[in-house]
């Protein structure tokens, strides 16, 4: 019989959000996503020491994606275990590791196009390099399919669940089926009230396989996302609450990609509105938070629309030619 292993919620905070890594008690322990600078030594550290644990044990550091909420406190969580601890990222997400360069370009390609901030590279260039702790190599990359031992009989298997970053994964405590999924599973958003996804078809597809394929007994998030009436679930959810926030997550994404759709058949519209130039669909949907408030959900998702559609449009012209 696999060994059973605890979870624990590690909380460090920063600004208006909480980041929430988890420590993986195993053999070899692991935690899962790793906060910002500050958290390894200000979070981390405290929390484990408070379980009767040291992070100087810690041998696995889990990336479930590339932004810096999640890794920024990989190099210095790193440093802390006497650069002993494995650290280990999707291929796809690596570049965001290696370079600190790689959150602005990702900003400069994306969002930033619709948010007109002429200090909006300036900003993203001194928001990496102050809570990204450090530029590294990751110890292994993975691209789903793997099994990683933890000690004993504890494995963790990967998964590739794109959408929220080409590079986003699942790591399942195998036998207990505890899934980390990250911020995989938007439900109706955090903070700013809107899922956030670059890539609607992976977005759709790896929420279907969670559902279908793994079916978790207990999932953990990377923040407390939302339900549609606004309250947040927590960040440990149990099987009937994961249900429900998978069906919940794949209902709004069917919302949000028929009126986006609809209104790109149309072709964008630039407006004076804030929502622009995807006003239209911000008000067939409802929303009316600030949609220029970083990390901008509206405008990562509804680009990755945009991007979609505008594929489709030159694969279907290529196909008359």
């Amino acid at each position: 019989m696999t060994q059973h292993v605890d979870i624990h919620p590690l909380v460090s905070p920063w600004g208006r959000f909480g980041l929430y890594s988890f420590f993986i008690d195993a053999p070899e322990p692991a935690i899962v996503d790793t906060g910002i600078a500050s958290s390894p030594a200000e979070g981390m550290a405290p929390a484990l020491e408070a379980l009767g644990r040291r992070i100087e044990d810690v041998r696995w550091i889990l990336l479930t994606h590339g932004h810096i909420d999640h890794l920024g406190g990989a190099y210095a969580l790193w440093e802390l275990t006497g650069r002993r601890a494995k650290v280990v990222i999707h291929e796809a997400d690596a570049a965001m590791l290696r370079s600190r360069r790689a959150h602005v370009d990702e900003y400069l390609t994306g969002r930033a196009q619709y948010l007109h901030d002429p200090d909006g590279e300036a900003k993203q260039t001194a928001a990496g390099n102050a809570v990204i702790s450090g530029e590294m190599e990751p110890t292994l990359l993975v691209n789903g399919g793997e099994t990683l031992s933890l000690g004993g009989d504890v494995t963790v298997s990967v998964h590739a669940i794109p959408g929220h970053t080409p590079g986003a994964v699942a790591y399942v405590v195998d036998g207990q089926n505890d899934v980390f999924v990250g911020d995989a599973v938007q439900v109706h958003g955090a903070a700013n009230g809107f899922p956030g996804f670059e890539d609607p078809v992976g977005y759709r597809a790896s929420l279907e396989y969670l559902r279908d394929e793994i079916r978790p007994q207990h999932l953990y998030l990377g923040h407390p996302y939302r339900r549609a009436d606004g309250t947040p679930y927590g960040v440990e959810l149990d099987a009937d609450e994961v249900r429900e926030a998978l069906q919940e997550s794949l209902d709004l994404e069917a919302r949000i990609s028929d009126a986006a759709n609809r209104y790109l058949q149309d072709g964008v519209q630039q407006t004076d509105s804030v929502y622009s130039p995807f006003a239209r669909v911000a008000d067939e949907l409802g929303y009316d938070k600030d949609p220029t408030l970083e990390p901008s959900p509206f405008f990562t998702t509804l680009h990755g629309y945009a991007t979609q559609f505008a594929q489709k449009t030159r694969n279907e012209e290529g196909a008359t030619r």
